[in-house]
């Protein structure tokens, strides 16, 4: 079972508009505001990298044609610093002004002919949503990170530290950290712990998870790195750090 990340949209997510049409750039707010979101506003063009550079923000919405320096420039040095996404804005729709905006390193792109503050917040909250699992990702250690199993000297450790564990225990970790997330039936971990065909029942499984889970206590307080699927059986996880 992989967990489920429910992404909500911060209250505190800072928008930059820059936007050189002031009625356009109010109503873009009135949208933001009322989907939960703060929002600043840049009318001219150059200017923009200064601002970000003093607040970075959490997404920009940034129009092409502008007073001081096109957004074509603007993202070009944008993008010589940081990541933070960018949905570009334009009358333009051409697929040749698309393509220049996605190769200087915008995120997404939207027309303004016609214009829909519905959507562009719909695209605002796909783009953090996506940017949020991307960080969440990024952040999480990997089981080959946290994890070292050597089958062959029957050893296991967890950041360096050493695992008492038995050669079964070994095993069954071994096949849990090898696809971190996926559902375990008790007969297919069953299947990876012994080679032959000896009698074994599901009660030997929920021994061997208990001892595991005990042993790995230590090293992830509070958190169950084997849990229990009802029903169908166990998947291992490890805890975001």
């Amino acid at each position: 079972m992989s967990e489920t990340f429910h992404f909500q949209p911060p209250r505190s997510a800072d928008i930059l508009i820059v936007e050189d049409e002031p009625k356009l750039a109010e109503l873009l707010q009135k949208y933001l505001a009322a989907a939960g979101y703060q929002s600043r506003h840049v009318a001219r063009g150059d200017a923009v990298v200064e601002v970000v550079q003093q607040q970075r923000p959490d997404l920009i919405l940034l129009d092409i044609m502008l007073p001081g320096m096109d957004g074509w420039e603007i993202c070009r040095r944008l993008r010589s610093f940081c990541d933070v996404p960018i949905l570009m804005l334009t009358a333009r729709a051409e697929e040749e002004d698309r393509l220049r905006g996605l190769e200087l390193g915008a995120d997404d792109y939207i027309s303004k002919a016609p214009f829909s503050p519905r959507e562009v917040v719909a695209r605002v909250k796909s783009m953090l949503r996506r940017n949020a699992l991307v960080q969440r990702a990024q952040a999480s250690p990997s089981a080959a990170e946290l994890l070292h199993i050597d089958e062959l000297r029957h050893q296991a450790s967890v950041r360096g530290e050493p695992l008492n564990l038995t050669p079964l225990e070994l095993r069954l970790l071994k096949t849990f950290a090898a696809a971190p997330g996926q559902v375990f039936s008790r007969e297919q971990l069953l299947n990876h712990l012994h080679d032959d065909d000896r009698p074994v029942t599901d009660r030997v499984i929920d021994t061997h998870i208990k001892n595991l889970r005990r042993k790995l206590e230590p090293f992830f307080p509070g958190h169950n790195a084997i849990q229990a699927v009802y029903g169908v059986g166990y998947c291992f996880e490890l805890p975001s750090q």
